[in-house]
């Protein structure tokens, strides 16, 4: 029932989002390559005109901030980050031919499109997988995993994008969502795709 609250369409957001419009002149001081007072006016009335003509969705969050979690979360991804280089530069530079791959369909188990990102931001920035499509509806992602050949590799990639699941919710969840996200997940198919050098 709450997934199913989570997962409605969501309603456009009216009024002032001030964190849009700071967000919008940041990128905009950042394209400029110069922090002046005119490209930080000017980003600011971008960021206001962008924010009323298309007005961000609200995105439910009822989660707080948990600093060791959130710091646990930010360790293991670098962690994560310099295994899978090692690991992906063996693939490449070893001789032979490139070990199967396959693309993984995850379910997560939480229905909130900001943990959905963040899961699919954290996954896709390690070396070796692509997120390459997220179902918001359906709370699922699609990994492409390198070297992910049989069925035992497909499961740790597929329980790898559900721990950072947890982690994030961990660090950033409320209680009920770090009680579900504890729980199991059903299995899904994979894909597997070929690769040759």
């Amino acid at each position: 029932m709450a997934r199913a609250r989570l997962l409605r369409p969501l309603a456009r957001r009216g009024g002032w989002q001030p964190r849009a419009v700071l967000l919008v002149a940041l990128v905009w001081v950042l394209l400029w390559d110069r922090l002046s007072l005119g490209n930080v006016v000017n980003g600011l009335i971008l960021g206001v005109v962008i924010t009323r003509l298309f007005p961000l969705p609200a995105i439910g969050y009822r989660g707080r901030l948990h600093p060791l979690p959130l710091l646990a979360l930010v360790g293991r991804f670098l962690l994560y980050l310099v295994r899978s280089s090692v690991e992906v530069a063996w693939v490449v530079l070893r001789p032979g031919p490139l070990p199967p791959s396959s693309v993984i369909e995850v379910p997560l188990r939480t229905g909130s499109e900001l943990y959905l990102t963040l899961v699919a931001t954290v996954v896709g920035l390690e070396p070796g997988s692509t997120v390459i499509e997220a179902r918001r509806t359906a709370g699922v992602l699609f990994v492409h995993v390198l070297g992910a050949g049989d069925d035992d590799a497909r499961e740790r990639a597929r329980e790898k994008v559900l721990s950072v699941e947890r982690s994030v919710v961990r660090a950033v969840g409320n209680e009920q969502e770090i009680a579900a996200c504890a729980g199991g997940h059903d299995d899904r198919g994979a894909m597997t795709t070929g690769g040759t050098r």
